[in-house]
């Protein structure tokens, strides 16, 4: 079960590739099983060193094994989730999972014992309504691609896997790992790398639309002119910016950032920024509620008509088209 994924191995990937390459530490550690109406909030870093001893940030994912659920992000954002979906929080930022009926936020670990636990846990909570079931799962890595300076990644994201062998592999893994899971005499859980993999296969799946997203992309998070000038970009992506301004912030030269830029990631900076501003633009069409206009100031537009014209040559659809075929199931507006 700690094999390259079917359908992976035979076919050259870079970004496949290169994520392998990114030491991750971690294991499944709880499921919940929930029924509407309900709504827990947690904060993940709070347990960080008694998860992973010396941690400081969690990474953590739910993988919506039955039913639907909604994440409300520490800045405000809802995501619908759906069943075989994976929910990330990248840098263990608080957030709050619910039904479709309101209700109040119960505190995750009024729910739990708190750990090390002898046993996996089973977060139960709801009113018996329709029901929902999460597997959850904690990784630690000290690699830039999860360091929130970065800003990779939107503190919530959801990743709906393409069907095929890929999300069949996820799914049998969970099964396993749910079937198999034991906890050794610290109250840890057994070592495995099924954790790591299932999040490699999600980033994957998430990044493949991402500018330069191969090994080159990654590798320039380590590299001293590009990932100033990255963190820069990610952060502020509404910002009207220059190379000069870039380069500025990077403590570099104009000719010397263009030159990194188009040597390991085989673009111009305003070219990486006009594409990574359309990366967030899809994550936010597609798993939020934000309407397009907000969506459009958001990554940069100072009209939501600019945005459409630019989105429509990106994807070939204006942006609430394309919403309609990739987006939420529902879109109720708060």
């Amino acid at each position: 079960m700690t094999e390259t994924p079917p359908g992976l191995a035979e076919t050259p990937d870079l970004l496949y590739g290169a994520l392998e390459q990114v030491r991750l530490e971690g294991a499944i550690f709880f499921r919940s099983e929930l029924s509407e109406s309900f709504a827990f909030v947690s904060s993940p870093n709070d347990v960080a060193g008694a998860l992973h001893p010396g941690a400081e940030r969690l990474i953590l994912f739910h993988i919506v094994a039955r039913g639907t659920c909604w994440v409300t992000a520490s800045n405000g954002e809802r995501y619908r989730a759906d069943e075989g979906d994976v929910i990330v929080i990248p840098y263990g930022d608080r957030h709050v999972i619910a039904g479709d009926e309101p209700s109040d936020p119960v505190p995750v670990l009024s729910l739990l014992d708190p750990p090390p636990w002898k046993e996996l846990p089973v977060l139960r909570l709801g009113g018996g309504g329709e029901r929902t079931d999460l597997v959850c799962g904690y990784l630690h890595s000290d690699n830039p691609l999860f360091d929130p300076a970065m800003q990779v990644f939107p503190p919530v994201f959801v990743v709906r896997l393409p069907s095929g062998p890929a999300v069949e592999w996820v799914q049998a893994s969970i099964a396993y790992a749910l079937g198999s899971a034991d906890l050794d005499a610290a109250g840890s859980p057994t070592p495995t790398r099924l954790p790591e993999l299932v999040l490699v296969e999600v980033l994957r799946a998430h990044l493949a639309n991402a500018p330069a997203a191969d090994g080159g992309w990654i590798a320039a998070l380590h590299d001293p002119v590009l990932a100033p000038a990255i963190a820069l970009l990610h952060r502020e992506p509404e910002r009207r910016w220059t190379v000069a301004d870039i380069a500025a912030g990077a403590a570099v030269s104009r000719s010397v950032l263009d030159e990194r830029f188009r040597e390991v990631l085989g673009l111009s900076p305003i070219r990486y920024l006009t594409e990574w501003r359309m990366h967030l633009a899809e994550d936010l069409l597609a798993t939020t509620t934000v309407g397009v206009a907000a969506i459009a100031r958001r990554v940069g537009y100072e009209s939501e008509e600019a945005f459409s014209r630019a989105f429509k040559r990106a994807h070939g659809s204006p942006p609430s088209q394309w919403r309609e075929t990739r987006g939420p199931r529902e879109l109720d507006g708060r």
